[in-house]
């Protein structure tokens, strides 16, 4: 044998072994994975949906291609959550969780991802600045304050802000769609 030929069997042996490591390690962790995954998620739906005695992430309504998770109590429905992404935050997509009534009051926001500035347009994920927007509806002034609404913004933040605004404005719009779908 010559030497490139070696080299390319013994590159071809150790990328066959290294593909089949990989998968044995993804397959070994892929449900503990998806388990993780799940719980993290309904820690969310538990602050956008409080008190559910369902599986809202199992029992699942779709409005304009948008899923939204339903939550019950006693069986009767009391609320849907909706993920809603925005491109408009600072340093990207803002994806949050919002969770309303099925009056169509806002029982609560989370925020799963963004990628803000940390100190400033990071404060997103601060609980009492999120509680700000409970109890308000799609007919409320879902805007910073330097908008004429009623949301405070972040000295030296105003992008992040609005993008949540903008995100649970667009939230609320396709939680009202679903109607009084029970």
């Amino acid at each position: 044998m010559n030497n490139p030929l070696k080299m390319v069997i013994v590159l071809t042996v150790i990328s066959a072994l290294a593909a089949l490591l990989l998968a044995g390690v993804y397959g070994a962790t892929k449900q503990k994975i998806a388990d993780a995954e799940r719980k993290d998620f309904l820690k969310g739906l538990t602050t956008v949906l409080p008190g559910f005695d369902n599986e809202p992430d199992r029992e699942t309504l779709t409005v304009d291609g948008k899923t939204l998770y339903i939550g019950k109590k006693s069986g009767q429905v009391f609320g849907y959550a909706v993920e809603s992404v925005t491109a408009k935050g600072y340093s990207g997509n803002i994806k949050i969780l919002v969770g309303a009534s099925v009056e169509g009051k806002v029982l609560g926001i989370e925020v799963i991802s963004h990628a803000e500035t940390p100190g400033l347009g990071s404060k997103i994920e601060d609980e009492q600045w999120r509680d700000s927007f409970i109890g308000m509806t799609a007919d409320s002034k879902i805007s910073v304050k330097k908008d004429g609404g009623d949301i405070d913004s972040f000295s030296g933040a105003t992008i992040s802000p609005r993008a949540v605004c903008e995100a649970v404005k667009s939230a609320l719009e396709t939680i009202g769609k679903a109607g009084g779908a029970k």
